[in-house]
């Protein structure tokens, strides 16, 4: 494949780490990825000054572009530019880095290898992760229930520090009913029980303090999903390109 790569950050009220971070993102992609590729800032609804501060570094770097979703959800905003990309390969991280930057040429790469989709594990042998116990413990409990539900090989669903082709990202995010953090496990379930290869990297990652991730209602939400999932059934998709 080696084709074309857009590395989507899907941002909500980020006015104060897109600066930093995107330095940091820019220049670590010009100096590894042998791939050309763009970031898109996916804007998904907010209300700080996260417009204009994305418009300079778009100003400021090539390859930076941003792109506003008017209502809330990461998932929204990942389908929406996802959707409209031309690139070979679909890509997100989150706007905080928490994923050492060394996996995602690796991350890419996988796709070569005849992997639909690829993904960052932080619960894989192997990965080096620094959180509290409350997150470990709840992360670990989640991914054991989609396992135990759905019988799925990928030990970590929420990790954002995904990758797939474009083809697979047409074939299943019409599919998607979730538009918010559910919305990664919706993909790799439906991935997974329709064919689709998902390669899983063990990853560093270290915990963001400043998340405003809102455990409670998350947790219910996914909850409600994988039931959903579980008994409404998982949607046909068209099957995987096996060339």
């Amino acid at each position: 494949m080696s084709g074309t790569v857009d590395v989507v950050i899907p941002v909500f009220n980020e006015e104060k780490a897109l600066p930093r971070n995107i330095a940091i993102l820019t220049d670590f992609l010009k100096s590894n990825l042998r791939n050309p590729w763009q970031i898109i800032i996916a804007d998904n609804a907010s209300t700080d000054n996260t417009r204009s501060v994305s418009e300079t570094l778009c100003q400021r770097y090539d390859g930076v572009i941003y792109l506003q979703i008017p209502q809330k959800g990461r998932g929204r905003a990942l389908k929406a530019a996802w959707l409209d990309s031309t690139a070979d390969i679909v890509s997100y991280m989150d706007v905080d880095l928490s994923t050492d930057l060394s996996h995602f040429p690796p991350l890419v790469e996988s796709l070569d290898e005849g992997y639909h989709v690829a993904i960052g594990s932080r619960l894989s042998k192997g990965s080096r992760v620094t959180r509290s116990l409350k997150r470990e413990f709840i992360s670990r409990s989640y991914n054991l229930l989609i396992r135990s539900m759905f019988f799925v090989p990928f030990e970590d669903a929420q990790c954002g520090f995904k990758a797939l082709t474009r083809k697979t990202a047409q074939a299943i995010l019409p599919h998607i009913k979730n538009d918010n953090w559910f919305f990664d496990t919706e993909l790799l379930i439906i991935a997974a029980k329709r064919g689709y290869k998902i390669n899983q990297l063990p990853v560093k990652w270290d915990d963001d303090p400043t998340s405003t991730v809102h455990i409670t209602s998350t947790a219910t939400e996914d909850i409600k999903g994988l039931l959903r999932l579980r008994f409404g059934g998982i949607p046909k998709v068209v099957p995987p390109d096996t060339e």
